[in-house]
């Protein structure tokens, strides 16, 4: 294992120290944890970028052509309210 010394604001460890009683784990715990999952959101959007920079819009366009204009199948349908962008 390797040792990480870093300054945080005193508020989050005050958040860091309340989370870790409650959770009966220990402060350096979370942060793994945390560190672990924020990497991991990290490399998924450089994963997500590149795979779009290879993205064939032209064979997309064609895909979805071919799908049926139809109204959706019971329970499918959006829930009330939702808006599309």
């Amino acid at each position: 294992m390797t040792t990480l010394n870093a300054q945080i604001p005193d508020s989050l460890m005050k958040q860091m120290l309340d989370l870790a009683e409650q959770e009966r784990t220990t402060v350096d715990q979370l942060v793994a944890i945390a560190l672990a999952s924020q990497v991991s959101a990290w490399r998924k959007t450089e994963s997500i970028a590149s795979r779009a920079q290879r993205a064939d819009y032209a064979a997309f366009d064609r895909i979805m052509a071919k799908v049926p204009n139809v109204p959706p199948m019971p329970g499918d349908e959006l829930p009330p309210g939702y808006k599309r962008d």
